[in-house]
């Protein structure tokens, strides 16, 4: 019994050394939302939902800067005009310029597709690229996050350079039977429409900790591109 007791309490012992020498990875991963001076702050006519629930505006600056837009994000969010929809066959672009490195590779991009964005259902599909040349996309789905396609490199997409510094054009692009979607004019994924959503409010999203400008943001009908 005793012997039992003393490979029990050493297992026990050795578990709490390992989670104990775990922990300070999973913090470093995981950073915290910085705060960001000034913000709290959105452009006429915009308006913006973060991923948590109780995050502020406060921790984010978002401005019209050079014609466009300069975003410091603290949390992750989507940001938009209500009156931007768009159904059909379309396209929707913007530029990002991701200013400085990130801690970890964190994304930025477009979403398209959005309805009932302040609510328990909101939906919406994003697509998105990082420092490390990685594009992503999924749909939003209440508060679910469904993969169309998981982290995928690409030889498109820019990297960031030794200062951080990184600028990708990216594009979605709607039709009869499929959307793709492209960076710097090259098309990296196109599933068929019916796994993707397309009618609704498209937009920006920007991930937690970044410093992009954004140049471009636009739709135009299919009969357009």
């Amino acid at each position: 019994m005793m012997k039992r007791f003393a490979l029990t309490t050493a297992l026990a012992a050795a578990a709490a050394t390992i989670v104990l020498a775990q922990a300070p990875e999973r913090h470093a991963v995981h950073d915290p939302d910085k705060m960001v001076a000034g913000g709290g702050k959105l452009p006429a006519g915009w308006q913006a939902r973060l991923d948590n629930a109780s995050a502020t505006m406060e921790g984010v600056k978002f401005e019209p800067m050079g014609g466009g837009f300069h975003v410091t994000s603290g949390p992750a969010g989507i940001y938009y005009k209500p009156d931007q929809k768009v159904s059909g066959t379309y396209e929707t672009h913007a530029t990002f310029t991701q200013l400085e490195p990130a801690a970890h590779p964190e994304a930025y991009g477009l979403f398209i597709g959005g309805a009932d964005l302040q609510g328990d259902s909101q939906k919406y599909t994003y697509f998105l690229v990082r420092q490390d040349g990685k594009f992503l996309i999924k749909k939003r789905e209440g508060a679910s996050t469904p993969n169309v396609m998981s982290w995928t490199e690409n030889a498109a997409i820019k990297k960031a350079d030794a200062s951080g510094k990184t600028t990708n054009t990216l594009a979605v692009e709607v039709d009869a039977d499929k959307v793709r979607f492209l960076v710097n004019g090259t098309e990296v994924a196109a599933p068929p429409k019916t796994q993707v959503e397309t009618s609704g409010i498209a937009g920006l999203r920007i991930n937690h900790n970044l410093n992009v400008q954004v140049e471009g943001f636009g739709t135009k009908s299919a009969a357009s591109h």
